[in-house]
């Protein structure tokens, strides 16, 4: 199968490649089926790419690149319906947001997580009520600059 997207021209999978996310993205519930592809080599992104509108892709990320202690308690009802068992494979991934023009403020929805049951490829959005996990978790710390730096830039 081939799609042209408006993002990365013309993108060749097989239907083994879509991903069902369940009542879609928030916003875009119309939405369900996908392709994850890769941002760039070696790069901690992906592109949630939409298979039935060419125009729509997320930047996503596996939160535990960027929160070492992320963890969610996937509800049981959710489990059930998307198949997973004790020791299926599943994927996380959080969707990313770029303020324009300053990539260092980019955010991850922790809140509102992609969980995807690797062997069945099907997903669903959850939201997680936790009050650990934003919807605009800053991806990257905030560096400070040296008292002195900031003394000679004024």
């Amino acid at each position: 199968m081939t799609i042209q997207s408006s993002r990365f021209g013309s993108i060749e999978f097989t239907e083994d490649d879509v991903v069902t996310i369940r009542d879609g993205i928030l916003g875009f519930p119309e939405y369900e089926r996908y392709v994850i592809l890769n941002h760039k080599e070696g790069s901690a992104f992906r592109w949630l790419h939409c298979v039935e509108r060419h125009d729509l892709a997320f930047l996503i990320a596996e939160p535990g690149n960027f929160r070492s202690d992320y963890y969610i308690d996937i509800p049981d009802a959710i489990s059930e319906e998307l198949g997973l068992g004790v020791s299926s494979p599943v994927l996380v991934y959080a969707i990313a947001s770029i303020p324009a023009g300053r990539p260092q403020d980019m955010t991850l929805n922790l809140a509102g997580p992609i969980v995807i049951n690797c062997e069945t490829r099907q997903g669903r959005q959850v939201v997680v009520e936790d009050a650990r996990w934003e919807t605009r978790a800053r991806a990257f710390a905030v560096v400070q600059q040296p008292v002195a730096e900031e003394r000679a830039a004024a």
